[in-house]
């Protein structure tokens, strides 16, 4: 009976521990949130297809992005780019944190004005576009969050480790998936 136990612990455990993903580190849990955050784009709709331009086939700019929905009180914002597709989990195109929450859009190419950007998959900083390996078009999802507070986090930290920053920080979430294949 006792050995039973331990083992429903340990299993109890390693589901609270959640799963593996950015390309074979550990993951977290997406956050999540009650509110709902409209993300959108003039260059694309949702589940349609990202124009080259905005891929390492094209300028590799950051497409133009719009923002809704935001609550009233939140004090940052969180953008995260993700290939949910790739091959070794979700791979990181572009990660930014303590935005400010009163940015309603981006152009072609601009950073968010005064956040952190974090290093992406390519190990690069910013924003590095779709570049999926020829074959199956790959979805690429723009997901925004917003925060009960600033993240303050190092320019070094990594997708979980913003997703850890966020839990039970999330007030809203909203995405933009679009795809892209070669």
């Amino acid at each position: 009976m006792r050995r039973l136990v331990i083992v429903a612990a340990a299993a109890a455990l390693g589901v609270l521990a959640g799963c593996t993903g950015e390309g074979g580190g550990s993951a977290v849990r997406t956050p999540t949130a009650s509110g709902r955050i409209t993300v959108s784009s003039p260059a694309f709709t949702e589940g349609g297809t990202i124009p080259r331009r905005y891929t390492c086939d094209g300028a590799d700019l950051s497409p133009p992005l719009a923002f809704s929905g935001v609550p009233a009180h939140a004090l940052g914002l969180v953008l995260l780019t993700e290939d949910n597709d790739a091959p070794h989990g979700p791979f990181t195109h572009w990660l930014a944190w303590d935005i400010d929450p009163h940015t309603a859009r981006l152009s072609a190419g601009q950073a968010p004005p005064g956040a952190t950007q974090g290093r992406n998959s390519f190990g690069k900083t910013g924003y590095n576009g779709p570049c999926p390996p020829r074959g199956k078009p790959h979805h690429y999802v723009f997901t925004l969050y917003a925060a009960d507070r600033r993240l303050g986090l190092t320019r070094d930290a990594t997708t979980a480790d913003v997703k850890r920053a966020l839990a039970r920080h999330t007030l809203a979430v909203g995405s933009l998936t679009g795809h892209y294949g070669r």
